[in-house]
């Protein structure tokens, strides 16, 4: 078996398309964009769901949140799963290294080193100098909001600074010998909006692309945008004047981020320690970053929320930029275990990429589309609705993630130019992004697009059937196709 050293970079709300090799006006992660640039770039990539701890665990596990169980942040111990990537990468023999911000299933034990956990507000109990709890205290002052002054630290107290410290320490201290997998999870970009100079002033709010859609966005989508952008303007009014400085601080996290990784990077090749070695770079989720006149995340399925970077570069893997395919956070697993050369588990509903890495034959039909879900389940509260939550109506703190926004059940379909959305009360949603990447203009009872909707609505069908969970196993033998690849064939390998 072959057993090249794993480095999993992941950011934390990161929006796909905010470099400049993926097409931004402002070079926020050159070292980055460099690393990548030898590896294969997906374009089209996309998260299981819109929240971290959902995703985190598809990530894991490489099944849907519908499959193993965990549809709300606070459900991490409710996983319902067979082998996941801890299991896999133990099994092959390799030293687990876990540096930065957890929410998942897995604890310090299951690691051999564990850097953790970082949130966003404050590091690991008992790990930090005086300076550092000082920052810790100041992040926390901040209430998760926009910062309009550089943070009085340095940047040795931000989080990404520590935890690169973390990832060094643990790789020094694994024996030459044995392989590595080293997971460097930054809570960056992440909320609460706040960088150091020379960050601060690298990007200037001046300088910030303009918007999708500011607030008239929320309104015209009405439902849950509508509700979440009434509660933030209520707690804090005339937040949305802020936008720009909002933006440019997500760009200074997102290079004082890509400088860690330099440094970390770096560090690898002075000690010899990054030969024969896989990187892989994703997000969880995206963030709003001012579209709409909201923050953070919390509403809808929006492609700000739903597409990701993802990237890979190593041993083996080719040099492109992949505008084609569409895969998937829950892909990574199996795409692991493809490079291993083990088996995937039972009960993974992933899709191996290892071909689509390294040039292989695929079917293209296999990657012709992606799927994703929101929602805790029930029924979905009405925008005019105030049940109780888990802050209080009054004061300015709240959290976009609530019993309200993450109400029902939502299913998506992303295949070509089309968007197809579908709720647990029926309703749907369509959109050509080409012609309207703002998703403002709802097609889906247009009269012209009934067949494009029929053609879309089959395939989100086959896409719901094909994340029904095999699991438990029990004494049937399961038939598995190679690489998990399940195309549904020539019936839908044309977009429509």
């Amino acid at each position: 078996m072959n057993r090249p050293n794993i480095v999993l970079i992941m950011t934390d709300q990161q929006r796909a398309g905010w470099t400049a090799a993926s097409g931004f006006p402002l070079d926020t992660m050159p070292f980055l964009d460099g690393l990548m640039e030898t590896g294969v770039r997906f374009q089209r990539a996309y998260t299981t769901s819109p929240l971290c701890v959902p995703a985190r665990i598809s990530l894991l596990t490489g099944r849907y949140p519908s499959a193993h169980r965990v549809r709300q942040n606070s459900a991490a111990r409710h996983v319902l799963r067979g082998p996941d990537l801890v299991d896999v990468l133990r099994d092959a023999g390799y030293a687990l290294h876990l540096a930065g911000k957890t929410h998942f299933h897995r604890e310090a034990a299951d690691f051999d080193t564990f850097a953790a956990p970082y949130w966003h507000d404050r590091g690991p109990d008992g790990a930090a100098t005086p300076d550092q709890e000082r920052f810790e205290r100041w992040l926390a002052g901040l209430d998760h909001s926009v910062a309009h002054e550089p943070t009085p630290f340095p940047v040795e107290s931000q989080f990404p600074y520590r935890i690169v410290d973390g990832a060094i320490g643990a790789v020094d201290r694994t024996p030459a010998d044995r392989p590595f997998f080293t997971w460097l999870s930054f809570p960056e970009p992440h909320n609460p909006y706040q960088v150091p100079e020379p960050y601060f002033s690298m990007f200037g709010p001046e300088e910030m692309p303009e918007r999708l859609a500011g607030p008239e966005g929320a309104a015209r989508k009405g439902g849950m945008y509508s509700w979440l952008r009434e509660l933030t303007e209520e707690k804090r009014p005339g937040y949305d004047a802020e936008w720009r400085r909002y933006r440019a601080n997500y760009c200074g996290m997102l290079r004082l981020i890509d400088d860690q990784l330099r440094r970390f990077f770096a560090h690898l090749r002075a000690t010899g320690r990054d030969a024969d070695t896989l990187v892989f770079f994703v997000a969880d989720h995206g963030d709003y970053t001012g579209d709409y006149g909201l923050q953070r995340k919390g509403a809808g399925m929006a492609e700000c929320l739903m597409r990701i970077p993802f990237a890979v570069t190593g041993p083996g893997v080719r040099a492109v930029a992949d505008a084609e395919s569409f895969v998937s956070l829950a892909d990574l697993l199996p795409t692991i275990c493809d490079a291993l050369g083990a088996g995937i588990p039972a009960g993974v509903q992933g899709r191996s990429l290892w071909p689509l890495l390294t040039g292989e034959p695929y079917p293209a039909g296999e990657f012709a589309s992606a799927y994703g879900e929101l929602g805790f389940g029930g029924l979905s509260y009405d925008p005019g609705e105030r049940p109780p939550l888990h802050f209080p109506y009054e004061g300015r703190t709240f959290d976009e993630l609530n019993t309200v926004t993450q109400s029902g059940t939502t299913v998506m379909l992303r295949r070509g130019r089309w968007k197809l959305l579908l709720n647990e009360r029926g309703a749907g949603e369509l959109y050509d992004l080409d012609a309207d990447p703002a998703e403002l203009d709802d097609r889906y009872d247009d009269p012209a697009l009934a067949d494009v909707r029929a053609t879309l609505t089959a395939e989100l069908a086959v896409w719901m059937i094909r994340v029904r969970d095999d699991l438990p196993e029990a004494a049937y033998t399961l038939k598995q196709a190679p690489h998990n690849w399940r195309s549904a064939g020539s019936g839908l390998d044309a977009a429509p």
